[in-house]
């Protein structure tokens, strides 16, 4: 199977292909230039991969939370393949893709997004498995979260060293709390392995599916006439 991966969720742009001959991988801290560099990037993958768009079985992409541009693009790229192609979509949570490669910590571990307005989107792991929902969170929740669970307390992905600070200041210095410096660029393997045991466990195809958002976009808030803080405008 031939699985063509794309991360959009955050600043660092990434795309992974992977097949019976090997596994390939790019990226590019794009900023707000996804848009502008996807299809770049993509043609560039198979370039180096020698595939052709054709030899691809599968398109997968980062499901949320994260930005939300960024995840419309990323959507909009395996929907174009997928209807281009004839072949399916598989999407998978972002978080459970940061976390996926601390499933040998003993302790809990905490994926990162910067969420703004002092928040993170974030979860809860213990080995393979998430423990909490997935929360759009301030660092005192997310500290009070942690208490609960024993043992040393691990931070990745691409916001973990931002968190890092307030977070050690409310737990004190009993806790011990580690900060994975690769956490910006994590994320993309593990999406090209779990979705390729989404497709043969469940056989899924998720192209009429949608982003997963933790709240509204600060448009559709003014829209519904809701300030920043979440209060009723007027």
């Amino acid at each position: 199977m031939t699985i063509l991966a794309i991360a959009a969720a955050t600043s660092v742009l990434q795309a992974a292909v992977s097949s019976e001959d090997g596994v390939w991988f790019i990226e590019h801290d794009a900023g707000i230039t996804h848009s502008e560099a996807l299809l770049v990037l993509m043609d560039a993958l198979l370039r180096i991969s020698g595939l052709d768009k054709r030899d691809v079985d599968l398109a997968a992409c980062m499901k949320g939370p994260g930005s939300f541009t960024g995840l419309r693009i990323g959507y909009a790229a395996v929907k174009g393949l997928s209807l281009a192609l004839g072949i399916p979509v598989v999407s998978v949570p972002t978080l459970d893709c940061l976390a996926a490669r601390f499933s040998f910590w003993p302790g809990p571990v905490f994926p990162i997004i910067d969420a703004k307005k002092r928040r993170y989107f974030t979860a809860l792991y213990r080995g393979r498995d998430r423990v909490t929902d997935y929360m759009d969170a301030g660092a005192a929740d997310i500290a009070g979260v942690a208490a609960q669970i024993p043992g040393d307390l691990l931070l990745t992905g691409p916001d973990a060293a931002m968190l890092f600070p307030e977070l050690s200041r409310l737990m004190g210095g009993g806790r011990k709390i580690s900060v994975d410096p690769g956490g910006k660029y994590d994320g993309i393997r593990e999406l090209l392995e779990i979705s390729r045991e989404y497709r043969i466990l469940n056989n899924a195809d998720q192209a009429s599916s949608g982003p997963l958002y933790l709240r509204k976009s600060d448009a559709e808030l003014v829209r519904y006439g809701i300030n920043k803080d979440n209060e009723r405008c007027g």
